[in-house]
């Protein structure tokens, strides 16, 4: 009985730690790229783009992406004759990759010009 009670415990314990995080200022659910992140390997972030581990940023295409028109594969923002190889599939971004990727979002709803409301939740797509 003693191992489910904890189980129990520790679920309670998560469940009442989400609710308390959801009712503080980001409870939006978008969590922000940092240099702190760690993404994996063609990690798709709606506007900016699919993450290249190897490389620490985001591009336009996935990583080893093949081109039948040029024969070639993209990779790290180049394309080259062969896939690129690498043993490095988690990483985080460079601080410029994190704080352009931040700018570049479009999950995030922004605020414009003439919002009174002060409204900070949105809806994410």
């Amino acid at each position: 009985m003693k191992r489910s009670h904890r189980i129990q415990l520790l679920l309670a314990g998560g469940l009442s730690l989400g609710g308390l995080t959801a009712c503080g200022p980001s409870s939006s659910g978008v969590v922000r790229v940092t240099p702190e992140s760690v993404y994996a390997n063609n990690y798709h972030l709606p506007g900016v783009g699919y993450y290249h581990a190897p490389f620490h940023a985001f591009y336009d295409r996935p990583y080893n992406t093949y081109d039948e028109t040029r024969k070639m594969y993209f990779y790290g923002g180049q394309w080259g004759a062969a896939p690129h190889r690498s043993v490095i599939n988690l990483s985080a971004p460079t601080p410029q990759a994190a704080q352009l990727a931040e700018s570049l979002r479009s999950d995030i709803q922004r605020g414009g010009f003439g919002s009174t409301s002060g409204f900070h939740g949105g809806v994410y797509a």
